[in-house]
């Protein structure tokens, strides 16, 4: 097994969107629990600290050896995807160093069920961090993936795949980032 510990640097805007179904209080309208409760959608520590999820560091890596499909020398046909999907794994969820109360919010006026066009839109508010930076630990289980192979993945991952709401991957521009250093142990 190899650890790759990353230095990653925001290159636009992170969201989160974590789904928490806090409920309304009596007599609450929709934009009051609104108001009262975005930053319940950001992904937080015990000291109320920002972090990325894990899957979400994997997930991009993974996607982005999917979306590059590019074959490995001397494999024949064979791609990275499956070697990325099923060999790294990131365990801890890296720090952005900003408390959730830092954020700032960013008002949307969205489809209310989240369908393109569907007829009724709502005003929903996310939180935004604007700039960010953080070290993650990549755990490369695969012999397979050297240190070029994962870090140009990485470097693609963070241009077309990105992580968070409104990432690149599904038509957005945020949560873009770039690799600013790496250890490989």
């Amino acid at each position: 097994m190899k650890l790759a510990t990353v230095k990653l640097e925001s290159i636009s805007p992170y969201s989160q969107s974590r789904p928490h179904g806090t409920p309304k209080l009596d007599k609450e309208s929709p934009d009051a629990h609104e108001k009262r409760t975005w930053r319940n959608r950001l992904h937080t520590n015990k000291d109320g600290q920002i972090v990325i999820p894990p899957m979400a560091l994997k997930n991009c890596l993974a996607e982005a050896a999917q979306f590059l499909g590019e074959k490995i020398a001397g494999k024949g046909n064979a791609t990275w995807t499956k070697h990325f999907l099923a060999g790294v794994l990131v365990l801890d969820a890296p720090l952005l160093g900003i408390a959730a109360e830092d954020a700032e919010e960013e008002w949307l006026f969205l489809d209310s069920n989240g369908k393109k066009n569907s007829g009724t839109r709502v005003w929903r508010c996310y939180p935004l961090i604007r700039e960010w930076q953080c070290t993650a630990e990549y755990h490369i289980l695969d012999e397979t993936i050297t240190e070029s192979a994962f870090l140009h993945h990485l470097t693609e991952a963070g241009k077309f795949i990105g992580i968070g709401r409104f990432r690149p991957r599904n038509g957005g521009f945020y949560g873009r980032f770039k690799v600013n250093g790496i250890r490989w142990d």
